[in-house]
C-alpha cells in the first residue's frame, strides 16, 4: 500500500502561528499534529513508501518528515493552490497499487486496518456531528456504500461529515476520475477529490462508509483548544516532575525543562519546553517553547514560541517572537 498526504495548505486560520511554523506541525498535547497521522501509519505498517504533497514552509515539512518516518518517501511541491484533486493528481506517477488518502486538518481515531479486509474499491472515513451544514456530508444506501457527497447542505440528508480519510483500492479509476474532474470547469475556483469519488461510484465502484470514534480539528485556533483538551483526556498528560510552590490543575502537558514559579496552571494546558512562568494563571491554553510569562491571567489563549508576555490578562494569541507587556 501507498499513502498520501497532502500538506501545502498556508494554514490561514491559524496565523499568525502558520507564518513560521507549518500547518501540519503545529503541536497539540506537546506533540505536531501531523505525527499523530504518522503514529497510526507505523501501527499499520504494510507503507511501501508515504507520497507527501508539499507547499508552505516545505523543508521544515520535509525534514520532519524524513525524521520521524522511516520508509521510502517522495516529496513534491504543489505550486499551485488548485484544490484537493489538484493535489493528489500530483501523485499519480508514483501510485501503482493501493492507497490511502490523509488530510492533515485533522486528528481521528479510525481503525485503519480495515483496509487489509475491505470487499469493496475503496473505504471513505465519516464522523456524524450535528452542525453538519459546515461540512460536506455522505450519503449512503442500503448496504453502506457512498452514493454521494453535499457539500454543507441546508437540510439533514445526512450528518455524517467526510473527515479527510480515504483508502482507494481500484487506484486505476481513482485516477481517471481525477482526469475526468481537471477537465471540467473548476467549483468556486477548486477542483475537489470528492468529484472524483463520485465519478467512480457512477461507473459502478462501491465504496464503503466507515464511522470514526473520535474526530479532532486542528485546522483553526479555537478547536485547536479543543482538541488539545481531548487529547490531554486521552492519555496525553504529563505533569512535570517538580512543581514548588506552584498549583497543577490537571489534564496538562508540561515538559520537564519547564520552570514555574508561583503559579496556577490547568487545566487543559499544554507547554513546550524551556518555557517560564512566574507569577502566572493560565488554564485552557498552549504555549510554545522557550516563552517567558509573568504576572499574567490566561485563558483560552495559544502562545508562540520565544515569546515575551508581562501583565497579560485575558485570550490572546501571540505568534513566535512576539512580545507583549501592559503591566
Amino acid at each position: 500500500m501507498k499513502v498520501i498526504i497532502p500538506l501545502a495548505g498556508k494554514g490561514t486560520r491559524l496565523r499568525p502561528h502558520t507564518h513560521l511554523t507549518p500547518k501540519p506541525m503545529m503541536k497539540v498535547a506537546g506533540k505536531p499534529v501531523m505525527s499523530y497521522v504518522l503514529d497510526e501509519l507505523k501501527k499499520l505498517g504494510n507503507v511501501e513508501q508515504v507520497i507527501y504533497i508539499t507547499g508552505h514552509l516545505k523543508e521544515k515539512v520535509e525534514d520532519y518528515a524524513r525524521r520521524e518516518m522511516d520508509v521510502p518517501s517522495v516529496f513534491i511541491e504543489q505550486k499551485i493552490q488548485d484544490g484537493t484533486a489538484g493535489a493528489i493528481a500530483l501523485a499519480k506517477d508514483y501510485v501503482d497499487q493501493p492507497v490511502l488518502i490523509i488530510f492533515v486538518d485533522t486528528i481521528f481515531d479510525a481503525d485503519l486496518t480495515k483496509v487489509k479486509t475491505v470487499d469493496a474499491d475503496g473505504i471513505i472515513w465519516v464522523k456524524e456531528v450535528e452542525d453538519y451544514q459546515r461540512f460536506g456530508v455522505v450519503v449512503t444506501d442500503k448496504d453502506g456504500n457512498m452514493t454521494k457527497i453535499v457539500e454543507k447542505p441546508k437540510t439533514p440528508i445526512s450528518k455524517r461529515a467526510n473527515i479527510g480519510l480515504y483508502y482507494i483500492r481500484n487506484w486505476k479509476l481513482l485516477f481517471e476520475g481525477i482526469t475526468h474532474v481537471l477537465a471540467e470547469p473548476q467549483n468556486q475556483g477548486e477542483w475537489y477529490l470528492t468529484d472524483a469519488f463520485q465519478y467512480m461510484i457512477d461507473k459502478g465502484a462501491k465504496i464503503r462508509v466507515i464511522d470514526v470514534e473520535g474526530w479532532y480539528d486542528a485546522g483553526k485556533i479555537e478547536t485547536m483548544l479543543e482538541t488539545n483538551e481531548a487529547m490531554l483526556t486521552r492519555g496525553r498528560a504529563r505533569r512535570p516532575s517538580g512543581v514548588g510552590d506552584s498549583t497543577i490543575i490537571d489534564p496538562v502537558y508540561i515538559e520537564d525543562n519547564v520552570t514555574l514559579k508561583k503559579s496556577k496552571v490547568g487545566p487543559n494546558v499544554s507547554i513546550g519546553a524551556g518555557s517560564v512562568l512566574d507569577g502566572t494563571q493560565i488554564s485552557n491554553s498552549i504555549v510554545g517553547s522557550n516563552a517567558k510569562i509573568s504576572k499574567s491571567v490566561l485563558r483560552n489563549s495559544l502562545v508562540g514560541d520565544d515569546t515575551v508576555l508581562d501583565g497579560v490578562k485575558g485570550e490572546v494569541t501571540v505568534g513566535d517572537h512576539s512580545e507583549m507587556r501592559l503591566s
